[in-house]
């Protein structure tokens, strides 16, 4: 096989994507931090050249999970995140997208591990991101400022990475049991309760 070569050449017909879909199963095997190009290779079928040729190094195949991730979570929670109650229904598709897709989800908040201004990188996390803050000012009552969607965006966006990572790690299942659905409903139904709870803090702050 010829280093040289252009990818298009290389035995393996879908050399990209299948490097890109070995290096997601790996950071679900080892972790981001125990990523190797060689490992890569060998679970894609193709050789180190030929991954060194495609990619670069680490960071331009996390760059490519990281794109790849935050396109897969448009699609997941687009469908979801519409209407007046789309924030919270997009947040609920955040947590769904965020468990079935962990490999992705490891890599996608880890500026650190990628080429945080790859052009391909930014239009699809800026398309994540519009998604998140156009579903939260049409849920928002009223008109709101630009600092209210914010605000919102930051509690609700806090709320579901939390859930997310705290599940990923095992740290809610013995509290909180196994069953997904249901718990995500409770988390639902909850952020009725935290709301209000807010209400009183904010109210007791403004009479002190």
């Amino acid at each position: 096989m010829n280093s040289h070569s252009t990818p298009r050449r290389y035995h393996h017909g879908r050399l990209r994507q299948a490097a890109i879909e070995a290096a997601v199963a790996e950071v679900r095997a080892v972790g981001a931090a125990g990523v190797s190009m060689r490992e890569i290779a060998r679970r894609a079928g193709v050789s180190h050249a030929a991954l060194a040729y495609q990619f670069g190094d680490k960071a331009g195949i996390f760059t490519a999970i990281a794109t790849e991730g935050f396109r897969l979570a448009v699609e997941t929670i687009g469908p979801a995140a519409t209407g007046p109650d789309g924030f919270l229904l997009g947040g609920i598709a955040y947590i769904r997208f965020a468990l079935t897709h962990p490999g992705h989800y490891e890599v996608m908040f880890r500026p650190d591990l990628y080429l945080d201004d790859d052009p391909d990188l930014v239009t699809a996390r800026d398309a994540a991101f519009d998604l998140l803050y156009g579903s939260a000012r049409a849920s928002h009552p009223g008109t709101p400022a630009d600092a209210d969607v914010a605000g919102l965006v930051t509690a609700g966006w806090s709320l579901s990475h939390g859930f997310a990572t705290l599940w990923l790690t095992a740290n809610l299942q013995d509290r909180i049991g196994p069953d997904l659905a249901a718990v995500t409903g409770q988390v639902a139904h909850s952020l009725v309760t935290l709301g209000e709870l807010a209400q009183r803090y904010l109210t007791a702050r403004e009479q002190a």
